[in-house]
């Protein structure tokens, strides 16, 4: 199995925020007063920082996926699920890599 150092884990933990935020507007444009992806982003950066525990990360992430059941149009859907991946990089670093596959999947939905 490959493990990373914490530092690692917390470099890929703000990647995966970077990845989410870029298609959180396609989630905000569906659904302007939900802020749970948005939560999810600060709460991986608040975990990198050192500011929140795992187990809030990991609510953060629920909820973002809970935000993302409620949504209809596929490109919110992946956005809310990129930022709802990005908080659970704090709990698997594996996450991260999810979180940009759905941004990549989201920007792609936005085109169709």
């Amino acid at each position: 199995m490959v493990s990373v150092t914490n530092e690692e884990h917390k470099r890929l933990a703000l990647q995966a925020a970077r990845c989410a935020e870029m298609v959180l507007p396609l989630f905000s444009g569906e659904r302007p007063d939900d802020f749970r992806p948005k939560a999810a982003i600060d709460a991986a950066r608040r975990w990198a920082a050192g500011e929140l525990s795992v187990a809030d990360a990991r609510k953060a992430a629920f909820a973002a996926h809970a935000a993302a059941r409620e949504c209809s149009i596929p490109a919110a859907i992946a956005a809310a699920r990129s930022a709802g991946h990005a908080a659970a990089t704090a709990h698997v670093w594996t996450h991260a890599a999810v979180a940009e596959t759905y941004m990549t999947k989201a920007l792609k939905k936005m085109n169709v």
